[in-house]
């Protein structure tokens, strides 16, 4: 059995999360500013464990980004990583103006594309929308 928690989300926990994903580690100062400036964050926990985690960034009215889902592989299959998504997405739902409309975004790690489909998300692109892009900046450095 889990538990989720609001806003709990602890710098090391998070880089924990992310090596178990084989994802690239950031220094703890930018961790902990990319925590602080998110506008919520989820973390599940097992027997006073964090085993998973997501956030979500943006402006909360007009755009959202889910980001950083991440549970760890033993406990993968139990609904974790549905909980967490259904309680961001909630979150944006219940912060949101009234009868606005809020587009939230996500960039599926390879493979786990599915798993967001069953949740509602659609791939891009589509008769409507481009692809999705991104550009990584080397803060200091010209570009």
């Amino acid at each position: 059995m889990f538990k989720l928690t609001d806003n709990e989300l602890t710098v090391k926990d998070f880089i924990g999360l992310r090596k178990s994903a084989g994802w690239g580690g950031s220094p703890e100062n930018q961790v902990e500013a990319g925590l602080n400036a998110s506008l919520y964050t989820v973390s599940a926990i097992c027997d006073d464990k964090v085993v998973g985690m997501g956030r979500l960034v943006g402006d909360g009215f007009m755009i959202c980004y889910i980001q950083d889902v991440i549970v760890l592989p033993e406990f993968q299959g139990a609904g974790i990583g549905r909980a967490i998504v259904e309680k961001l997405i909630a979150y944006v739902n219940n912060n949101g103006l009234p009868n606005t409309n809020i587009a939230v975004g996500l960039f599926a790690a390879k493979g786990k594309e599915d798993f967001y489909r069953k949740l509602s998300f659609y791939a891009r692109p589509n008769e409507n929308r481009g692809a999705g892009m991104e550009m990584i900046i080397k803060v200091g450095h010209r570009i």
